[in-house]
């Protein structure tokens, strides 16, 4: 098969995953044009490295270039983070045509599908992380767990303190929860609702 095939093959495959998942949920207009150069930067340079008496060592020096760039770059999240290595996947096997093209294509649309089931806005939709500062000092896991818990209107499932300043009265907890239904409702009327219930429970 052709090169244009893989070519075309790659273009749209990222051009699915930039434009079709990536910005559609994260809405992060600077990272469409790092996610497409990436990729086909990459994609050129392993078409080149296969067709050219390239050593392995020139090769894995162009890609530690490469990680030098993303590494003093802004800060990603993860999800982000997982777009930027399969943009990267996507070109390196758009730029192997010696590869079969079942293969090479089937594994596009395997990355593809990865992508678009992990980071489905519906998969696990009521889980959150955050860091939160809370200003009461607590020491204890358990009563940040039990602030949080009004706080929140969730089901805590993990609290980790991170730092607790005694003096200005301040925690720094990392938070896991899960929203439950009534979350939707205003802070205020959770809180009056959560504190009437403990009234009648005592």
């Amino acid at each position: 098969m052709p090169y244009y095939a893989f070519i075309a093959a790659d273009l749209i495959a990222v051009a699915v995953l930039v434009f079709g998942l990536y910005f559609p949920r994260h809405r992060r207009r600077d990272l469409i044009v790092a996610f497409l150069s990436i990729n086909v930067g990459v994609m050129g340079v392993t078409y080149a490295m296969t067709n050219a008496d390239i050593s392995l060592g020139f090769g894995m020096g162009i890609f530690a270039v490469l990680s030098i760039i993303r590494l003093r770059s802004t800060e990603m999240d993860h999800a982000e983070i997982a777009y930027y290595f399969t943009a990267i996947a996507l070109g390196l096997l758009g730029g192997f045509p010696a590869l079969s093209p079942t293969l090479s294509f089937t594994l596009m649309a395997v990355l593809l599908g990865v992508i678009l089931v992990g980071d489905h806005p519906r998969l696990f939709s009521r889980s959150r992380q955050q860091q939160m500062v809370l200003d009461q000092a607590f020491t204890t896991e358990e009563d940040a767990r039990n602030h949080l818990a009004l706080l929140l209107g969730a089901r805590i499932d993990r609290v980790a303190i991170r730092k607790v300043d005694l003096l200005n009265e301040s925690t720094v907890v990392d938070v896991r929860y899960t929203l439950d239904a009534a979350s939707d409702a205003p802070l205020d009327d959770r809180i009056v609702t959560r504190g009437a219930h403990a009234e009648v429970t005592r």
